[in-house]
């Protein structure tokens, strides 16, 4: 309990974690300090994280999947009945299985790699070179009529270029020069 002054004389307030206190949360809110200790305390009365405890239930399946196969595997046919199994897979398993895994396996990366020739465009489609996310320089008409292209305002090297796309056209043209007009040679 904590006691102010006011005009009116002195007044007693209630803490601000009490459970009569109008917006006070209940139960009271601890420290980060005491939240921490107390996570860590749970955590370990707990004995780990769901990830945890998934990851080595898997490792434990994993691991007692493949003793039985190496069991399955290499332990004589007498040796298995006399333990009281009565049926198990043919043993041409035991090598057909792990190869069709593999070729299961390789056969994915062909088909990942497929779908992604597959997915990509032709060489002929604008979106190979340009997308909807392109900024050109915006053509105005005060620019059109004093000059023909309005990439050459930046040709001055004191000038620091906007961050435009450059269009493909002139990419083209400035690696390659103008392509020169081809005539009709068709024989007639």
């Amino acid at each position: 309990m904590s006691v102010n002054t006011v005009d009116n004389g002195p007044t007693v307030l209630e803490e601000p974690t009490s459970p009569i206190h109008p917006v006070a949360p209940y139960p009271p809110l601890e420290t980060h300090l005491e939240a921490v200790q107390s996570r860590v305390a749970r955590r370990r009365a707990a004995g780990g994280r769901a990830p945890e405890v998934y990851g080595f239930v898997a490792w434990l399946m994993t691991l007692l999947v493949y003793i039985t196969y190496v069991f399955w595997a290499i332990v004589p046919d007498q040796m298995i009945q006399s333990i009281g199994i009565a049926w198990y897979p043919a043993r041409e398993w035991a090598v057909l299985l792990p190869a069709w895994s593999v070729v299961l396996f390789l056969t994915a990366y062909f088909v990942y790699i497929a779908l992604g020739i597959y997915s990509t465009p032709p060489f002929s489609d604008t979106s190979t070179f340009t997308d909807s996310r392109a900024y050109f320089i915006p053509r105005n008409t005060e620019s059109s009529q004093t000059e023909e292209n309005p990439y050459l305002r930046f040709s001055d090297s004191h000038e620091i270029p906007a961050p435009y796309d450059i269009p493909t056209s002139l990419v083209n043209r400035v690696l390659y020069g103008r392509r020169p007009r081809h005539r009709d040679l068709s024989v007639s």
